[in-house]
């Protein structure tokens, strides 16, 4: 389904470049709607049928997301975290989480992101990655490359580590408990004492700092595919990997796992240990 080849299944050049920049203006103005309630004291918090936390802010972004698709790809079909699936006549699927991280976001702390995806014939063809507290987003399309911004600064190369062991690297994670509840507690143990470094800098923000080299491997024990779509082209096209915990590089598996090629095969020796979910849909 997903792969790291150039796009090349019919689908003209431009289709993909103009989808990317509009991808990544979309991105970077839903995160910043969401800084209109970041750190609100009067911020409500709403629970969803799984207990997952949810805010009038995810809520906005992806309104403000799904509205701007609409209006510049009416034939593109659209799947969001918080409303529903909207059908569409072209090949195209936007993936949106417009707040990948509510749990930071809730809290106050910055590492939360807004996530546009896009799929070309089931295949993720384009990520965009925005952490709209710290002012900084990594995103990509198969084939050209994966770009970092920092601020108001150029766009520059995206690149993974080149680290080859887990020993002299860092391991993010987003929340330990996890792990247990997925009846792979002895995973968690297993990949903290080969790495040098454990932290949970999770979510999207954790997908982000490999994709630009400032942490090794990012593992995810449960994700949605709106959790999954926009990391896949940016891992790729960074020079490293987003595979399930069997190696495959899908975004439908349930799982994650975001990592420099030095060290995807030390931490799926672990992970290839644990039985596959069931598959998300």
């Amino acid at each position: 389904m997903d792969g790291a080849a150039p796009v090349d299944d019919g689908v003209h050049d431009d289709e993909i470049k103009t989808r990317l920049e509009f991808a990544l203006s979309i991105a970077q103005q839903a995160g910043r709607r969401t800084l209109r309630y970041f750190r609100s004291p009067d911020l409500a918090v709403e629970r969803k049928s799984d207990n997952s936390p949810v805010t009038i802010a995810d809520r906005d972004a992806e309104e403000f997301l799904r509205k701007s698709i609409l209006q510049a790809f009416a034939e593109d079909s659209i799947v969001g975290e918080e409303f529903d699936d909207v059908a569409g006549a072209s090949d195209f699927r936007w993936i949106l989480d417009p707040i990948d991280g509510t749990k930071s976001f809730i809290s106050g702390a910055p590492l939360y992101g807004t996530l546009v995806g896009v799929e070309h014939a089931g295949r993720s063809v384009i990520g965009v990655i925005v952490i709209p507290a710290l002012d900084e987003c990594v995103y990509a399309a198969l084939g050209k490359g994966a770009w970092h911004i920092v601020g108001g600064a150029a766009p520059t190369p995206a690149r993974v580590s080149a680290r080859t062991s887990l020993s002299e690297g860092v391991f993010l994670t987003s929340q330990v408990d996890t792990f247990a509840r997925r009846n792979a507690r002895d995973a968690f143990f297993a990949l903290e004492k080969a790495a040098s470094l454990t932290r949970t800098w999770g979510d999207c923000y954790g997908y982000l700092m490999v994709a630009t080299g400032r942490a090794d491997v990012m593992v995810d024990q449960m994700m949605n595919l709106w959790d999954a779509a926009a990391i896949l082209p940016v891992l790729q096209e960074a020079g490293g990997a987003f595979t399930d915990w069997q190696g495959e590089p899908v975004v439908t598996s349930g799982e994650g796992i975001g990592a420099a090629p030095g060290v995807l095969q030390e931490v799926l020796e672990i992970t290839r240990r644990f039985p596959r979910l069931p598959k998300a849909t």
